[in-house]
């Protein structure tokens, strides 16, 4: 019993020692180990998109570790970065130990890779130019510098002038207007400042003074002033580096000439060819442009028609007035004598014309490569020109009426086929079908020269009008009035009929001018 008793001790002993050891270690080691809890995920899986970039145990410094990434990334990059909105996802877990554990580095380098990988195109910051509805992203302000100046540069020669931008004090935003600057006064403007307040008092109270007289040679010719006929807006924006335009092309954008569509008003007396000189257009594509107005180029014209002209144009037009010495024949002013007896389209030349030559200073201001306007400066007259005198009437001649009410056009003024054997092949009046017996009407008011019988017309009126003018009527059933009667405009003069040669019951309208037959759809009142 003794010897196992002491056996017995020797044992506890050393249990002891090692449970003492154990104790001593547990305690160094112990606030560095976390024990299984019964309270829930303590350790998380952290997914980017998705995809898996570490595993942490406490979640609130994500969103800062985030945050330092991108900075990072958009510091790298040379315009704006922007990314999908990122958005985290967990799986949690208990866990008795906490290892594996992912380090704050680890986590950013993991979610900058998640991020770049998920990056939306690099916007660059850009000058975007509108012009109208045309606009061009160019990367940088000398470039719109550049860019507005070859447009001026075109009509300024001598780079008399400059493009800077300042910023419109109109607009909150940061909206940029191109300012034209003549080179010249702004030298003359620091000059000014560099000698000083006193310097310049003194110059104006000197006897210095303009000399009231300017010969041809003491006046300074060329380009004056130049400008934008557009708005122009320049503004600082972030776009895709595929919109970012080179210069080139942002100058053959809004430089090139594009087809703008205008509409010319016909007025009275143009003529197709007229209409073709004046717009530079050929007459064979006018008439492609109004295939609903114009059959060919002998088609005729009606007052008021609108006519579509496409005129090459740029998108952006520029201003600009040059001063101009030139020597040129000139004519004088029509003196117009009036006389109130007469009608306003009577008139008669008492002295023709003739041109005189002088020699002049004038400020010519251009749309473009096109004229708008013209101011004399100084003009010396070396041979006087002889104006053209003409007498003319002050009375509004009369009007003039369709003839009856109702009836269809039946046939044009002008060369036709003969409806009837022994009708006429030109037919120098308008026919107006219409049942034996409709009421024919005076178109303007007049004197009766004819009333009866017309030969080829059958029963004919002619009436004799204040201006010169004369109307006839004529395959008329019934005259109702008589040579020398006077008659007001809408008076009943006759009925319709189908007397003399003629292919069906109608009414046939003329009017002479000076003895001639015009077209009466020209002259009456619609």
């Amino acid at each position: 019993m003794k010897r196992i008793t002491g056996f017995y001790r020797q044992i506890c002993f050393r249990t002891f020692a090692v449970m003492c050891f154990a104790g001593a270690v547990a305690a160094f080691f112990l606030p560095q180990i976390e024990f299984f809890r019964h309270d829930g995920d303590n350790r998380f899986t952290v997914f980017l998109y998705g995809e898996k970039i570490g595993v942490v145990s406490d979640r609130s410094d994500l969103e800062d570790i985030l945050l330092e990434s991108r900075r990072e990334l958009a510091e790298e990059a040379d315009g704006l970065y922007m990314v999908e909105q990122p958005v985290f996802t967990y799986e949690g877990s208990e866990a008795i130990w906490n290892s594996g554990i992912s380090s704050r580095k680890e986590l950013k380098e993991a979610m900058k890779n998640s991020l770049s990988a998920h990056a939306k195109d690099e916007l660059a910051k850009t000058y975007t130019v509108k012009v109208n509805t045309q606009t061009v992203n160019l990367q940088a302000a000398e470039e719109v510098e550049s860019l507005l100046g070859s447009t001026i540069g075109k009509y300024d020669a001598e780079s008399k002038f400059m493009v800077q931008m300042e910023l419109d004090p109109n607009r909150k935003l940061n909206v940029l207007i191109p300012q034209i600057v003549d080179k010249r006064a702004s030298k003359e403007m620091n000059f000014e400042l560099g000698v000083g307040v006193d310097n310049i008092m003194d110059a104006v109270q000197s006897n210095i003074s303009i000399p009231e007289y300017m010969d041809f040679e003491d006046f300074e010719t060329g380009l004056k002033e130049i400008g934008f006929s557009e708005k122009v807006e320049v503004v600082e924006a972030y776009v895709p580096e595929s919109d970012v335009t080179d210069l080139d092309s942002a100058i053959e954008l809004l430089t090139m000439e594009q087809e703008i569509q205008q509409i010319y008003k016909v007025q009275s007396g143009d003529t197709l060819s007229e209409i073709s000189l004046t717009v530079g257009i050929p007459m064979d594509t006018i008439v492609e442009m109004n295939p609903d107005k114009l059959d060919d180029v002998n088609s005729t014209l009606q007052i008021n028609d609108e006519l579509i002209i496409t005129v090459p144009e740029p998108e952006l037009s520029v201003i600009w007035t040059n001063r101009e010495h030139y020597d040129e024949t000139y004519e004088a002013e029509i003196i117009y004598i009036p006389r109130d007896d007469w009608f306003t389209n009577q008139m008669v030349t008492l002295q023709e014309p003739s041109a005189g030559y002088r020699e002049v200073i004038a400020d010519i201001t251009y749309d473009n490569d096109t004229e708008i306007s013209r101011e004399v400066v100084k003009e010396e007259v070396i041979m006087e020109a002889v104006p053209k005198i003409v007498e003319r009437g002050t009375k509004i001649p009369p009007s003039y009426i369709k003839p009856l009410s109702g009836g269809r056009l039946s046939s044009q003024f002008g060369r036709r086929k003969a409806p009837t054997k022994g009708a006429s092949t030109y037919h120098k009046g308008v026919d107006w079908a219409t049942p034996i017996g409709t009421p024919i009407y005076a178109s303007s008011g007049g004197v009766v020269a004819k009333a009866g019988w017309g030969s080829g017309y059958g029963y004919v009126v002619y009436i004799n009008h204040p201006d010169g003018r004369q109307t006839r009527y004529a395959h008329l059933s019934k005259v109702l009035v008589s040579v020398g009667q006077h008659v007001s405009q809408g008076d009943r003069i006759a009925l319709s009929g189908n007397t003399g040669v003629s292919s069906g019951p109608h009414v046939h309208f003329e009017i002479l001018i000076n003895g001639v037959q015009k077209n009466p759809l020209d002259y009456i009142n619609k």
